[in-house]
Parts: structure tokens; C-alpha cells; sequence
């Protein structure tokens, strides 16, 4: 059994203005680095036009313009144009990979589909907002949820056919509740411009490696600032992933605790939360080695990690071969369990 406590209501007030700055730092982030990449293209290509330079002089003259910054200013016009399209095509850039079900009142196949719309239905009422959000159930076995969007009227949740199925009534209730509260705290759109910009981020950096590993450049004498260069996004191809991995953990472990907290509020009840969140993890241990299988052959599991209720590396289960793997990116359950007043007997 769980010993209950009493859990503490948080400041939601003062957590909007919190993720809505931690929004914009977010975005400004990303543009710089996009930025940065774009100036390392330009100092490439004007370095064969400037001998006597070394690249920091170079830089110094394409950052006060006496150079025009051509590859800068497009890889900003390009960073400008992901914001736009995370925007407009979030919920299908967050369910990239994934086979997927769009449930509404009209499209419900069956008692389970139903059930879920009304969870979400009853819990949306019970956090007071005004709009519903879209539902998704996503067909994988194992047990996952997460919520995104960019504001309350824009917000999706997507729920796992192994989670909808292994889960009771109360304990369903409890995880779209979690998720619910991140659209009440409107920190769906931190994680959401911090994974797709993030791994779209990752995306260029690897695509400018392998181009000029394979005849992306010159290679002769002549050519020191595209060695220099090659070097500068090698470094920069290992270093970005760790930059994103820190990004997510400083983003996500405080959201989730958040959320656990926002669920125990609307359901007047810290058990059952907890039980979900320790069924979801024993589920995870018990068929690692398949659910491992599951979220690897999953394309873009990255995007989502962070927004997950459950980060499958708590069970040992890698989504992908990246650094991000040696990371959590949430709290360990025993730190949740506590945090809303629960605790589990050694």
C-alpha cells in the first residue's frame, strides 16, 4: 500500500508567465544557433576570397555587414520558417512515425475509443478549460501519453492503445488529468519548439557533416578554412545532441512535477496517479526488451520523448542510438511519488 499525504496547489499564474518566457528564451535560442551554423557557411565561403584573414576576422566582418551574411540570413529565414510550420503542422510533426486515430464523438469505433473522448471530455471541464482539446490514440503496446500544441485552443493529446487498455477508469482519469494540466500550464509549447527545433536542428548539422565528408568541399591546400570548417561541425555534431539533451532535462523535470501536482488537484486524489505512474513503469521493465523493439522501429521517437508522461529510459529502454539515451529527461518515480504526497515501500 501508498501512504497519502497532502499536496500542496501551486501558482498557475505565475507558471504561465514562467513558461511563457521560457517560450521566447527558447525560440531565441534555436535562431542563434541557427544563426551560427548559417555564419559558419558564410566564413567558409568567404575565406577563399580574403587569404589573409584568419575566420574570426572574417566573422568580425560579415557581423558588421561589411560582408553581406548571405548563408546567415537565409538559416534565419529558414529557422523563421520551422517556427511557422511547428505552428501550423504541430500535432502531425509530434505524431511523425506513429500509426495514429484522430477520436471524436462522430469517429469513436468502440466502447474504448468513446471512453477516452469522455475521460478527456470530463477532465477538460474539471480544469476549466474552455476548449477541447483533439484526441489521438496511437497504436503501440506499450504504455505512453503526452500533450501538446502551442495554446489551449490549438492543444492535442495522444494516449497509447497500451496504455488505454491496461489502465482502469480512475488511473485513466488521473494521466489525461497530467496531461491536461500541461495545456492549463501552456508549457505543451515549450516542449513542443524545444523538441522539433531541437531535432530539425539535428537534422542540418548531420546533413552539412556527411555532405562535406562526401565531396561537400574542397580538399586541397588552398582549402584550410574548409578543414577548419569540416572540424568546427564535427565538433558541433556531437556537441548540439548534449546542448538539446540539457535544453529538455532543464525544460522537462520541473513540467512533469508540475502536471502531478495539476492531476492530483482536478482528481482530488494522489493514489490514483501514483498507481498509473508505477504501473506504467513496471510495464516498461517487465517487457523491455519489447518495447525497446517498439520505439526504436517508431520513426521521430525523439520529438516526443520529452513530452511523454513516462521516459522509457527509466526502464533501460534506449529510443534511439543517441547521446539523449544516457539521460533522463524526467524525474525518477520514486522523486514523483513523493512530490504528490506518496511513497512506495522498500
Amino acid at each position: 500500500m501508498v501512504e497519502q499525504n497532502p499536496t500542496e496547489t501551486a501558482d498557475w499564474r505565475k507558471v504561465l508567465r514562467q513558461n511563457a518566457r521560457r517560450t521566447r528564451w527558447v525560440i531565441l535560442t534555436y535562431l542563434l544557433i541557427y544563426g551560427f551554423i548559417g555564419l559558419l557557411f558564410d566564413t567558409y565561403l568567404h575565406m577563399g576570397a580574403y587569404p589573409g584573414l584568419t575566420a574570426g576576422q572574417v566573422m568580425e566582418l560579415l557581423l558588421s555587414f561589411q560582408i553581406t551574411p548571405g548563408c546567415t540570413l537565409v538559416a534565419l529565414v529558414i529557422a523563421a520558417i520551422c517556427v511557422f510550420v511547428t505552428y501550423q503542422s504541430y500535432d502531425k510533426l509530434m505524431l511523425l512515425g506513429t500509426e495514429y486515430f484522430e477520436i471524436t464523438p462522430k469517429t469513436a469505433r468502440d466502447l474504448l475509443d468513446q471512453q477516452i473522448y469522455n475521460v478527456v471530455e470530463e477532465m477538460r471541464i474539471a480544469a476549466g478549460l474552455r476548449f477541447m482539446p483533439k484526441v489521438f490514440l496511437i497504436e503501440a503496446g506499450y504504455m505512453n501519453a503526452f500533450a501538446s500544441g502551442f495554446s489551449e485552443a490549438s492543444a492535442m493529446i495522444a494516449i497509447t492503445r497500451g496504455l488505454a487498455e491496461k489502465l482502469d477508469r480512475s488511473e485513466l482519469q488521473a494521466v489525461l488529468a497530467h496531461e491536461l494540466s500541461h495545456i492549463r500550464h501552456l508549457d505543451i509549447k515549450v516542449t513542443l519548439f524545444a523538441a522539433v527545433l531541437s531535432n530539425l536542428i539535428l537534422i542540418l548539422i548531420d546533413m552539412l557533416f556527411w555532405s562535406m565528408l562526401f565531396g561537400g568541399g574542397r580538399r586541397d591546400e588552398r582549402d584550410r578554412g574548409g578543414n577548419q570548417l569540416f572540424i568546427i561541425v564535427m565538433v558541433l555534431r556531437y556537441l548540439l545532441p548534449l546542448v538539446t539533451v540539457l535544453l529538455s532535462l532543464y525544460l522537462s523535470r520541473t513540467r512533469e512535477f508540475m502536471a502531478d501536482s495539476g492531476a492530483v488537484e482536478l482528481m482530488r486524489d494522489n493514489e490514483p496517479l501514483g498507481r498509473a505512474l508505477m504501473k506504467i513503469h513496471s510495464d516498461h521493465t517487465v517487457h523491455q526488451d519489447q518495447y525497446s523493439y517498439e520505439y526504436k522501429k517508431t520513426a521521430h521517437e525523439g520529438v516526443r520523448r520529452a513530452a511523454y508522461i513516462y521516459d522509457p529510459a527509466q526502464a533501460g529502454i534506449g529510443t534511439d542510438s543517441s547521446l539523449s539515451d544516457l539521460f533522463s529527461t524526467h524525474p525518477q518515480l520514486q522523486e514523483r511519488l513523493k512530490a504528490i504526497g506518496l511513497r512506495v515501500p522498500k
